[in-house]
């Protein structure tokens, strides 16, 4: 891999982006000559470094120190996932420059030998990368839960549909729904109704595996998404869902509030429709409430 290097080492000095390379190990074995310019650091001086003895002390906007905990660069030697984020990284005449990286790993034989961080102090760049990030967020998630909303809902479900098509990867659907909340709201304000809606999301979010989905589907209504799970499981962890929101409350003054959850849902079939699988957990959902709420529904 090293040898390979010295080939486009020309080129490489020549980008007009910042590029440097990492072993397994994360020891520096190539710094270009940008990464020069836009940190003030020589090769000479950082080459045969490792990049977690903090040369750049990488930070993000709270100040967290990004090479000791939470390195992008490490993260992408781990699992081999492409990132992208804005850092501010030290200069060596002591300023602060923010720059946009991106990590990328290197592959030989199909194992990870090594990975490559770019970075570029393109202001405008950045700037408008901030916006498209401050816009996908204003319209992708829900701005008083911050889950993803019905848009991104729709957008996953879709993803889901087509894996499930072209892959064979099954999933399931829980559509959920506060019971009684209108009577909550009008008995202690919306105020508080927020504050239970927020309540119920992180509750939902933290019973869910990592690569689970949930989203606010409008209002009161809540649906998770699950990937690769058998309708006991689906079961299983809707129950799990109920349960734990049962036991959550809030306490206001000398009050103890606490809502229940009606939870219907389904896997896909074999002659689903993208609406169909939704519609049928939906359904669910309405067996539930018709049963005397803060229960499960599973239709097959």
């Amino acid at each position: 891999m090293y040898k390979d290097l010295g080939v486009y080492k020309t080129v490489l000095d020549n980008l007009q982006e910042c590029i440097y390379f990492v072993d397994i190990k994360r020891k520096i074995f190539f710094w270009n000559k940008e990464a020069e310019r836009v940190t003030g650091f020589k090769a000479e001086e950082v080459v045969n470094s490792y990049c977690y003895d903090n040369i750049l002390q990488h930070v993000d906007e709270q100040g967290t120190k990004l090479c000791i905990n939470g390195c992008p660069l490490e993260k992408t030697l781990e699992d081999g996932k492409q990132r992208e984020t804005i850092v501010y990284l030290y200069h060596k005449k002591g300023h602060r420059v923010a720059v946009l990286i991106r990590t990328l790993p290197i592959y030989q034989n199909e194992k990870i030998v090594g990975a490559v961080e770019t970075f570029s102090d393109d202001f405008e760049h950045i700037r408008m990368r901030r916006e498209i990030d401050r816009l996908h967020v204003l319209a992708m998630y829900d701005q008083l839960t911050d889950l993803p909303n019905r848009r991104y809902i729709d957008s996953y479900l879709e993803h889901a549909f087509k894996d499930y098509q072209s892959l064979g990867i099954g999933f399931g659907v829980l559509m959920m729904d506060i019971d009684h909340f209108g009577n909550f709201n009008n008995n202690y304000g919306h105020d508080v109704g927020d504050e239970v809606l927020k309540m119920l999301s992180k509750t939902v979010e933290n019973a869910l595996r990592q690569n689970d989905f949930v989203g606010r589907w409008g209002g009161e209504e809540f649906m998770v998404i699950l990937k690769d799970i058998s309708l006991e499981n689906l079961k299983r962890v809707a129950e799990k869902i109920r349960i734990l929101v049962e036991n959550s409350f809030l306490k206001k003054e000398k009050h103890i509030l606490k809502v229940t959850i009606s939870i219907g849902g389904t896997l896909i079939k074999e002659r689903d429709t993208i609406e169909s699988v939704p519609k049928r957990a939906d359904d669910a959902l309405y067996v539930s409430k018709d049963s005397g709420r803060n229960c499960v529904t599973i239709q097959n």
